[in-house]
Formats: structure tokens, C-alpha cells, sequence
């Protein structure tokens, strides 16, 4: 089963860091960008936490004890580089004490004005019978996604699945229930635009997150 949470829909300071990575005068600070990411990448944790098993642990005091519910067990937080890197640490912040994987998802584009998703590296840790979180900034046409989540679980097959995008369009989320194997999965979504261009560009979208945070990459083309 498959559900989705978008948190934009709610009335939050979320929404004041959406506004900002899609403002063209705020883009202009590189670090503002990324912070915000990082900023989000934590709210979506603390928001990914209430779904976790909790179980009563003792912790000892300079006075006494009190018992506290705490995870039952620590996800493994997994993205696409590069852009997925400032909402990964703003999740890790917060799931400090998770494994981490990374993998390389790239756009391999041609003259013609295709492209192809390639993957040519992935390192993480035992998946088997895990919580798996994935996160990339934009899910435009989910191919990227999906082609992350059959490479990432050649690890282990994780018991639950949490992907999420700052933006989505909504043909990338209708892309995502359609392919994902039968597990349980949350897609968790900062925002949903429903254009999506020929090039596979998310409108009004904010442009390439990448580029935004990282500085622009000289693009390649093959023929």
C-alpha cells in the first residue's frame, strides 16, 4: 500500500521554506538554498518519526530515572547525488544515529533531446527487513526514483519504503504507484505541481536544485 503525505497542504513554516527555493531572488544565495533543504529534510524526519515503533527505554538522571518511548530501531537514509545532498543531512540531523547510502542517478542526455537515466554507483549498507528512506529534491518524471529504489534493494529487500521530494509533479507520483513493488510505502511530498514539461522540467518547479545548490555543471550531450 501505497500513501501519500503531502506537507504543504498543512499551514506550517514548512511553506515559508518552499517559498524560498522557489524564489528566483532568494536562489541567488547558494548557502540559503541548501539550508533550506536541510531545513525541510529535518521537518520531513521528525514528521517520518511518529510512523516508527517506539518502546519504553530507562534513562538515568543526575537525580533518579524516568522512562522514555524511543525507536525501536534506526532507518537507513539513502539519496541521489548530487542534489539530494542538503535534504539528506537535514534528515540525518535528526536520524543521526542511521546508516547511509548514496548512489549516482544521472540524465544521460542526446541531440535528439532524450535522455536516459544511468546509474553508475551505489554504496550502502544491509537493507534486509529495514526501513529504507530515500530523498531527492525534485521528482519530475520518477524514472530516477525507481531506477534508485531497483538498484538500492539488490542490499536486502527493506520491510517499509519512505521516498521524499521537496517537489513533485504529480505524473512523477502517479509514476511512483504504478512501479514500485508491493511494499509497504509513504511518499512524502513538500509540494505538487502538475506541469511537466517535454523535457521533463517540473513548472513552476524552482529549476535544477543541483545547480542551484552546488553551482551550475557543464552539460553533456551524446550523440
Amino acid at each position: 500500500m501505497k500513501t501519500i503525505k503531502n506537507l504543504g497542504l498543512e499551514n506550517s513554516l514548512f511553506n515559508q521554506f518552499i517559498s524560498e527555493i522557489r524564489s528566483v531572488e532568494v536562489q541567488k544565495d547558494s548557502m540559503r538554498f541548501r539550508r533550506n533543504l536541510e531545513r525541510m529534510g529535518e521537518i520531513f524526519a521528525y514528521e517520518i518519526s511518529k510512523t516508527f515503533a517506539y518502546k519504553p527505554t530507562e534513562v538515568v538522571t543526575p537525580l533518579g530515572t524516568k522512562v522514555v518511548p524511543l525507536m525501536e530501531e534506526q532507518p537507513v537514509l539513502a539519496t541521489i547525488l548530487r542534489a539530494g545532498l542538503p535534504l539528506h543531512q537535514g534528515m540525518l540531523n535528526y536520524f543521526d544515529r542511521a546508516d547511509n547510502a548514496f548512489i549516482s542517478a544521472f540524465r544521460k542526455h542526446y541531440m535528439d533531446g532524450t535522455f536516459e537515466i544511468q546509474i553508475d554507483y551505489m554504496s550502502s549498507p544491509e537493507l534486509e527487513d529495514r526501513i529504507l528512506i530515500i530523498c531527492d529534491p525534485m521528482l519530475a518524471t520518477g524514472q530516477s526514483m525507481i531506477y534508485t529504489y531497483n538498484e538500492i534493494v539488490s542490499k536486502g529487500k527493506p520491510k517499509y519504503v519512505h521516498i521524499v521530494s521537496a517537489i513533485a509533479s504529480q505524473q512523477g507520483i502517479n509514476y511512483l504507484q504504478d512501479n514500485l513493488p508491493d511494499v509497504g510505502c509513504s511518499i512524502w511530498i513538500g509540494a505538487v505541481d502538475e506541469e511537466l514539461t517535454a523535457q521533463s522540467y517540473i513548472v513552476p518547479g524552482l529549476g535544477d536544485a543541483g545547480d542551484l545548490a552546488f553551482g551550475c555543471k557543464t552539460d553533456s550531450f551524446f550523440s
